[in-house]
């Protein structure tokens, strides 16, 4: 996975613009970057005064963990073939909660539940 370009070698491209010791292209030639590089960093500079890397990645809260998720186990354990869109209307008419399948989805596997049913085929 690519690794952000380090603090030092972002200060060193902005100090070398701000004393106007080139162009962006000629910078970037200097430091052995890209152009677009440059440019997300002196843009970034100029708008926020930062100098460091964007942090990566987000880490997000599930949105149904806890009492819903227990809520959410319970009404398969009562229903076990419901299907993921009923889920989702049940916990928007119980929680006011409105969630897509896709989060219902990972809700379940949190759960260890399996989306899919079984279905006796004639």
């Amino acid at each position: 996975m690519p690794v952000a370009y380090s603090t030092d070698l972002r200060t060193r491209v902005i100090d070398a613009w701000t004393a106007k010791e080139g162009t962006q292209a000629q910078l970037a030639e200097r430091f052995k970057v890209s152009e677009s590089f440059v440019k997300r960093v002196l843009r970034r500079y100029r708008s926020s005064g930062q100098k460091e890397a964007k942090p990566r990645g987000a880490t997000l809260a599930p949105t149904i963990d806890g009492e819903l998720l227990k809520l959410v186990q319970g009404w398969v354990e009562r229903k076990p073939d419901i299907h993921l869109d009923e889920l989702c209307k049940q916990l928007e008419a119980h929680q006011g909660i409105k969630v897509s399948q896709p989060t219902m989805c990972r809700a379940l596997q949190r759960l260890k539940l399996p989306r899919k049913k079984n279905t006796v085929r004639k």
